[in-house]
Formats: structure tokens, sequence, C-alpha cells
């Protein structure tokens, strides 16, 4: 019995000693794994072509943590397997099967992938450089890269996946291939590309949202310059700004809804002419918003007989101006196709403000002398548009006064579209919030875009919660919801009345963009904390806002 209770102590005691993992007690271990060695001679150099892994060893057992993520090549190379996987060891492996370029310098970048096992301690940008040739290249390029418009995350909601890269200038260039060099930036936006040859290139960061290493045009934002790197002393300080990137216009779908079809496009096109192809509808109006993805093609179903009881196949052409071509659709009229309003903004105006009500079709006409609006039992008079920027919206106008209550009753069918009317009367009750509760915003601008510029004060999603175009160096906020904002201008360079798009295609620059920082904060934008009662007052000298460089 004491044999077998020693044979079982012995074998405990060998089984926790071969365990990987932290002891019992003691100080937790907060050092990162660190390098001892590799495959490939200390000196780095003359490595030989041929060559078809890198193993680097360390005094710990580690593990790669999203290393598919992290890990960038440069020049790149497709590797075949890498080394650990899931569970841990003191080296890390990366085989590929093709051979390397001569008179090469090669760097790989782990980023933070590189953690011990244990408790995950970071080995913060690692990489490891070796040549083919006789030196380590030496020279780097250095220096920060943020989003223009100061958004944190990407268009998926994403944290953003910032890098840059380098393309060696030849007569064809292929972006659609990975950057010779290529590095990821910080959470700080700062990035370095090292071991580089010297030579012409042309540089580009993105947002790289799905991790290929490959500026996806249209579809993450970019940074670009213009004009070659001549690459002969080492560059530090380097700044760059991504920009939405413009997307090809191309046609998307077509879906049956309230009131007709609608056409979508990606790629926002400044003008889509759409014509029927067929007999029916005989009688149709297209609406299109320049700029806009969206295309509505109205028609009165009922009255033509069309898909009434069984989907019919309609048939429209479309020119974008670089693109035409035929689509068509099976169309059903949808069970419930009445023209409604409603009032989906808010029944709670802040003062000196406009009363807003929507339809779900395009308004043509509307009869507002039939329309009644009362406060306190007593008829007000009132003014009331279709707005010029969305025809789908009302807009109303009165002396309306803070405090008080109101009522607008909209009768059936005195809201017109092309080819249905308002069916339901509806009343609309809202009153008018006081001026204490709200305070105003004030700012100067020192030497202001020459062009006229969206000045917009942005909501906590980085969404314009007001704005205003103008050219004006003095511009005020009145009536504004207390809350934080953060402020930006958009300039409107070619002032045709839109902000547009960086195009890498064509090498066309976005417009400029000014984001608000006061002096001494480290934030890429500045707070204006808004309150009830109180006027806030700023100069912003826009001679201090640096634009990238072309």
């Amino acid at each position: 019995m004491k044999q077998f209770l020693l044979w079982l102590f012995a074998s405990l005691v060998l089984v926790s000693c071969a365990r990987v993992g932290s002891p019992v007690g003691g100080k937790k271990d907060s050092i990162a794994p660190k390098m001892i060695g590799s495959n490939i001679d200390t000196t780095r150099v003359n490595v030989s072509k041929n060559i078809k892994e890198l193993r680097i060893y360390f005094n710990e057992y580690i593990q790669l943590k999203d290393i598919s993520k992290n890990l960038i090549i440069s020049p790149p190379i497709k590797y075949t397997k890498i080394l650990p996987s899931s569970t841990g060891n003191k080296y890390l492996e990366i085989q590929w099967k093709d051979s390397l370029q001569s008179n090469t310098t090669y760097n790989f970048n782990f980023g933070n992938s590189v953690v011990d096992l244990n408790e995950g301690n970071v080995l913060p940008y690692f990489n490891f450089a070796f040549s083919t040739g006789e030196k380590l290249d030496d020279l780097y390029i250095s220096g920060t890269i943020s989003d223009a418009l100061g958004n944190s995350k990407n268009s998926e909601g994403k944290e953003k996946n910032l890098v840059v890269g380098l393309y060696q200038v030849k007569d064809s260039m292929n972006y659609r291939q990975k950057p010779y060099y290529i590095t990821k930036a910080d959470e700080d936006g700062y990035f370095e590309l090292n071991y580089l040859t010297p030579g012409k290139y042309r540089i580009i960061g993105f947002d790289d949202e799905n991790s290929n290493s490959i500026y996806d045009s249209g579809k993450e934002s970019v940074a670009f310059q213009k004009a070659e790197i001549n690459l002969e002393s080492s560059i530090s300080g380097m700044r760059m700004k991504t920009f939405p990137s413009k997307k090809i216009v191309k046609y998307k779908e077509m879906a049956a809804t309230v009131g007709g079809v609608a056409m979508i496009f990606e790629g926002n096109p400044d003008k889509v002419i759409v014509k029927t192809v067929g007999e029916k509808p005989t009688d149709y109006k297209v609406t299109h918003k320049a700029k806009s993805d969206s295309v509505r093609i109205w028609f009165d179903a009922a009255k033509e007989n069309i898909g009434a009881t069984v989907s019919e196949n309609l048939k429209f052409s479309y020119d974008t101006g670089s693109k035409q071509d035929t689509m068509s659709v099976f169309y059903k009229k949808p069970a419930k196709d009445e023209m409604t309003i409603a009032n989906p903004f808010s029944n709670k105006l802040a003062p000196e403000t406009d009363f807003r009500f929507s339809s779900n079709y395009i308004i043509n006409k509307i009869q507002p002398e039939n329309w009644k609006l009362e406060s306190d039992s007593i008829t007000q008079d009132f003014t009331a548009r279709i707005s010029e920027l969305d025809s789908t919206q009302v807009i109303v106008k009165s002396n309306f006064v803070s405090g008080k209550k109101y009522k607008l009753t909209v009768p059936k069918n005195t809201v017109i579209s092309y080819y249905n009317r308002s069916s339901e009367s509806v009343r609309f009750d809202f009153d008018v919030s006081k001026p204490e509760e709200f305070g105003s915003f004030k700012v100067h601008l020192i030497n202001p875009p020459a062009h006229k510029f969206w000045i917009q004060l942005l909501n906590e999603k980085n969404e314009p919660a007001y704005q205003q175009y103008t050219n004006q160096s003095e511009i005020a906020f009145v009536n504004i919801k207390p809350g934080t904002y953060k402020l930006r201008i958009l300039v409107d360079n070619n002032e045709n009345g839109y902000w547009d798009n960086a195009d890498f295609a064509t090498e066309t620059l976005a417009e400029d963009v000014y984001l608000f920082k006061k002096v001494g904060e480290k934030d890429a934008m500045s707070n204006i904390n808004a309150r009830q009662m109180w006027e806030i007052n700023e100069n912003w000298d826009l001679t201090k806002e640096e634009q990238p460089v072309n």
C-alpha cells in the first residue's frame, strides 16, 4: 500500500511539472515574452533565397493572438503554415513555398499578436527582418494616419484597421495587389514603414475593413498623395488623412414600393434617366435627387390594373451617363398602398423653428387653404410649402409662441402626390418649448475657407445635429438642445452643393475638412458642452488646421 501511495504521489508531481500553466500563488507575471534566437544567423544578411521557413525562439511559452489580422510581411510572402495555433509553444514558425527575391530585405511585422501563454502579456509591435543581400536596408517612413472626418469607427460600426503601404513606381501599377511594403498603424494612428530600399514609391493609407491588405475602392476610406516619393533618406512626421472613397456607379436592384417601383444604385449617381420598356405603365413619373442612390418610378397601379392579383414583369431602361441597361422587376401591388402623412420628428418645437410633417409619397401639391391651425381655440395664421430639400416633407411656418400648445388639422385629400391623395384626415398636436430650455453657440472663424462650406455641430454618433451652409466668418447656432457636440467644417471647394469624396482611381482628392480642436487638448476633436441658457463663444483659427499634403 505504501509503495502504491508513493507511486501515485510521484506521478502527480511529474504531471504538475510537465503542465504548462501559472504557478499557484506568487507575484503575477507582467513581463512580455523575449526573443532569444532564430533559425537565421544573427547578422540576418546573405540569407539563402531558397529558405522556406522562419522560426523565432522565445524565453517562455507563447501563443499568437489574431495573427491573421496582425501579421504583415513586406515584401508580401504567401505563407502556408504558421505555429503555434491555439496551444502554446516556445517558438513561432512561418512556412512558405516560393523562393525569395535576391538582394531584398524582408520584414515580418507581427503587430501585437505575440503574447505569453499564461497571462497574455503582449510583446508590442514585434517585427523581425532579414536580407537575402549583403546588407539590411535601413530607410524608414514614419508618421500618423487618422480619419479626416473624425470618425472613430468604420462604416460598419467596427474599430478602424488603418494601414499604410508603399507601391514601387512602375510603368504599370496594379493596386489590386498587396503593397510592396505595408504596416499597420497603432491605436493612436502612429505608423512606421521600416527596412525600406531606396527608390520611387507611391504611398497609400486605408481602413482595411476586411483585413486583406489591399485597398478596396469605393468600400474603404483612403489616404494618398498624388506626388511620388523619391526615397533617398528616411522620412519622419508624415501626416495622412483617410477620406470616404467614391464608389463606382452601378445598378444594384429594383423592388416594388408604395406608389410604384424603386431602382437602387451604388455610387450615388449625379443623374439617372429612366424609361419604361413595354406596354405598362403607360403613365409614370420618375424622381431622382442628384447624388442619391434611389430612383423612384411612380404610377397608378390600380388605374392601369398592374399587379392587382398576380405579379407582373415590368421592364425599365436606365442611363447613368456611363452605363445603360434594361432591368425588370416582378411587381405586385402592395396590400397597403395608400398615401399617408405623419409627424416622425417631434411634437415639441424649439423656439423660432417651423413645424414639419412628412408623407410616404412624393408630395406634388398641397392645399393649405383647407387646413386649420389653432392655439387656445383661436385660429392662427400660417403658411405652408413643400420642402425644397425633401419633397416628402411639408414645412409649416407661423408666429409660434413659446410655451403654447397648437393643433394643425389637415383634411383628407389635401396633400397630393402624382397619382394619389392623402386618404385620411390627420390632426397634429404639438407645443413650443421655452428658450430657457436651450443653449446657443457662436464661433468666429479666423482665415475662413475661400469657398462656401458646411459648418456642423455633430452629435455623439458623429452625425450632424445642426448645420449651416455659408461663407460667413461669424456663425451662430441658437436654440440648440443641451448636450455634447463636436464642430466640423466641410468645404465645398467646387461649390456644386455637395461635399465630394476622394476618388483614388482618378487621383482626385476629397474636398477640404476642418475639425475643431482647442489648443492643448489631445483628443482628435474638442467637446462643446451646450447647457440651458448658456451662450458659448469660440474663436477658431483655420490657419492652424493643416490639410493633407498632395
